[in-house]
């Protein structure tokens, strides 16, 4: 079959986000083609260049997410008067009140009829419609007139959400917005609505693909939402990161005015619950990113968990080898910034040392851009000050029981390496989506220790130790506990490793989409016909009925007609629909 892949930030760009997991994908499922429709998220990432891909990705199209020259598109009065309706009706939507400021319009002399109807027309339900059928109207609008960067970034759309904030039933933040709030939030609007003027979504582009996979929710869903919308085409959106919470996350009190936050995270609700009603299946990489599509909306029956798929092979010698750790060390792996908290970790550290005088830390990670330089910087002096160099002797130089470390140094040449040195490896974080340096740890059969944020009990399973985050004294107890039980850290590092590699391999991640692709398109029949370059219709264009037309709980006929060649009379006779061309 022939897969439209969109991403966002990601593959095929060498620097980009959740590259290896769609690569090992479109290697993985080399019986079908890919088409590849890439946004990107600045110009450092169109510079790097792209992966080398395999012969089953046919093309690939790029769009930037980061920048966008005038259109030059001048629209006329019609035009001007229908885009006016649609984008008003858009930010009329996002700007809607909650059910608490409604009920004020009866109290202040609203009568019960008149209440009822302002509440009926701001019902979640109603809401997500209006919102739907303006962002389509809008995507329609610039696909007649060639696209809507110039409108969208117009004088006419900040006074259009000027008078969605003004309304009666607008969000009190939203009233509350001035001036500098509506040009920030309208500039956001213009970079979230991009994928609207693309002309990717022809039956020459990614209209005319059997199945639209978007790798994230946001702008990739968005496509896959205009060309299920143009085109029919089915849409599977994976989510390994909630685009949603980390919208929340990134916009915080300190980034944006309360007004441009209410408004914002009310624009990015609305668009995820409308990519969660429009997907045929969507696939979270664990039960906490599931949670949170369920709450934006999504239905249960529609959700597939599928764990991301990870590399086990290079992890085998450290698994296979416990022996090669230092009973007396503790290892930490990963990114250095603040929301893995190594602030905690030492403070921990230096309660273990009380109790195991012997034992050792090794940090091996590198920052992340320059807050984590700088909080690199502030850990090496909280180490140096809660941990003195020691030395043996009068004349010995001295050794600080905290080092620092990266991949490639000396005593850590490779990641499996780091791992093997380590009785027990620590995760600390505050924050943490799918965690996958828990994963390469599990992999590596090591006990662990973690704090339970994010996916980490979901992936744990029982084979490690979980303790409350921002919590130094139950992280020091629990390593305390496994370092002095040499026999329960060999029993949980085993029963880790067995659990990593029955779940979260790449071979059980590509199984698993490729029976959803086949699921998806056998319910999903496309109602077109692409021709390849021969003029023969392509396999998967049109996609076998799931559900063929007739009455299939009748009786079943108990002769057949003499007129069938004789291959039929030994055939037997079915009362179920054949399976499809996708299901085989």
């Amino acid at each position: 079959m022939r897969i439209g892949l969109v991403t966002e930030g990601g593959y095929p760009y060498v620097g980009g986000d959740a590259m290896l997991w769609c690569d090992r994908l479109v290697h993985g499922l080399d019986q079908h083609e890919f088409d590849v429709y890439a946004l990107s998220r600045g110009r450092h990432q169109e510079t790097e260049g792209l992966v080398p891909l395999p012969p089953q990705v046919g093309r690939v199209r790029t769009a930037p997410l980061w920048t966008a020259a005038d259109d030059g598109v001048t629209y006329g009065r019609r035009a001007r008067r229908r885009f006016a309706e649609y984008y008003g009706e858009l930010v009329a939507a996002v700007c809607a009140g909650a059910g608490t400021e409604r009920t004020g319009s009866a109290r202040a002399g609203v009568g019960s009829a008149r209440a009822s109807e302002i509440r009926s027309q701001d019902a979640p339900a109603v809401l997500a419609d209006r919102f739907g059928s303006a962002l389509y109207a809008l995507a329609e609008l610039a696909r007649e007139e060639g696209g809507l960067v110039a409108a969208l970034r117009s004088d006419a759309a900040v006074r259009t959400l000027e008078r969605a904030c003004r309304a009666p039933r607008a969000l009190r933040t939203a009233r509350e917005a001035r001036v500098p709030d509506l040009l920030t939030v309208t500039a956001h609007l213009e970079r979230a609505l991009r994928p609207l003027s693309l002309d990717w979504y022809g039956d020459d582009a990614l209209g005319g693909a059997d199945l639209c996979h978007a790798t994230s929710g946001g702008p990739a869903a968005l496509c896959g939402l205009l060309a299920r919308h143009f085109s029919g085409v089915p849409l599977l959106v994976t989510e390994y990161g909630v685009h949603l919470r980390s919208h929340y996350l990134t916009l915080g009190p300190d980034a944006a005015t309360p007004s441009v936050r209410a408004l914002l995270g009310a624009f990015h609700g609305r668009l995820a619950a409308e990519v969660y009603r429009g997907a045929e299946i969507l696939t979270p990489g664990n039960a906490h990113a599931r949670r949170w599509q369920e709450r934006c909306g999504a239905d249960r029956t529609r959700i597939r968990t599928v764990y991301p798929g990870m590399a086990a092979d290079r992890f085998t010698e450290a698994g296979e080898s416990p022996d090669r750790a230092d009973p007396h060390t503790l290892v930490w792996v990963g990114r250095v910034d603040p929301a893995k908290d190594l602030v905690s970790l030492l403070h921990a550290f230096a309660e273990v040392r009380k109790e195991e005088p012997e034992a050792r830390l090794r940090i091996v990670g590198a920052p992340s851009g320059a807050e984590g330089e700088a909080y690199l910087g502030h850990c090496r002096a909280l180490a140096a000050q809660l941990f003195p160099d020691e030395a043996e002797g009068a004349h010995a130089v001295g050794d600080n029981p905290v080092s620092f470390e990266e991949i490639g140094a000396p005593d850590a040449p490779t990641l499996p390496d780091a791992y093997a040195a380590g009785a027990v490896v620590v995760l600390s974080s505050v924050v943490e989506g799918f965690p996958i340096s828990l994963v390469e740890a599990m992999f590596c059969g090591r006990a662990t220790v973690s704090t339970d944020v994010g996916a980490v009990v979901e992936v744990i399973g029982g084979t490690g130790l979980v303790v409350p985050p921002r919590n130094p004294r139950a992280l020091a107890e629990a390593c305390v506990a496994l370092l002095r039980d040499p026999e329960r850290r060999e029993r949980l590092g085993a029963a880790a490793r067995a659990r990593a590699l029955e779940l979260f391999t790449v071979e059980r991640n590509i199984t698993a989409f490729h029976g959803i692709y086949l699921e998806i398109v056998s319910h999903c029949p496309v109602r077109r016909v692409v021709l390849d370059e021969s003029g023969d219709p392509l396999p998967f264009a049109a996609p076998a009925e799931s559900h063929v037309p007739g009455h299939w709980t009748g009786p079943t006929p108990r002769a057949l007609p003499r007129s069938l060649p004789t291959w039929a009379t030994n055939a037997p006779v079915r009362a179920t629909p054949l399976a499809t061309e996708g299901a085989r």
